[in-house]
């Protein structure tokens, strides 16, 4: 897909986003797809605050110790990316909830910063079915979840 017809279909995600249980827009991709960049043309179409989660997260963790990253992880996600007067907030580089030492399901935590706001957030990975996948099935972290009432704009067509 390029990016101005990904770009058209997020905002148009945001919108659909808004009237759902989980107020959620995944763009979802492999590295390099352009889901950046595509996050970066919304935010400058509509001003939304977009984060970097990894970078955040990890300048937030540095003086914590591991027990307390994984106690405290969902309580510093949510302070760290809300934006106060924000109606939507642009998550990138979420890989870092991911990591295995955190402990952490990632699609849990963006279901709870989606009570306050919508969220788009990019994913890494793809969709098998019902399922969004994290990495490829070969990966040893790779993890499967449920999309429910989602929203997903994938940044290429799925090849069989």
């Amino acid at each position: 897909m390029e990016k101005d017809q990904v770009v058209d279909s997020l905002l148009l995600a945001i919108e659909d986003a808004r009237m759902r249980y989980h107020r959620i827009a995944l763009l979802v991709g492999i590295a390099g797809s352009g889901k950046t960049s595509a996050l970066q043309a919304v935010h400058s179409y509509s001003n939304a605050p977009i984060h970097n989660v990894g970078v955040e997260l990890s300048r937030l963790m540095l003086e914590l110790s591991e027990k307390e990253r994984s106690i405290g992880l969902s309580r510093l996600f949510l302070d760290a990316m809300a934006s106060p007067g924000a109606d939507v907030v642009l998550l990138d580089r979420i890989e870092f909830l991911f990591h295995p030492r955190l402990q952490a399901n990632p699609l849990e935590l963006l279901k709870a910063l989606g009570k306050t706001t919508v969220v788009v957030a990019s994913w890494p990975g793809h969709t098998e079915g019902p399922y969004l996948a994290y990495s490829k099935p070969s990966h040893p972290e790779h993890k499967r979840y449920d999309i429910g009432d989602l929203v997903i704009v994938e940044t290429e067509s799925r090849q069989s």
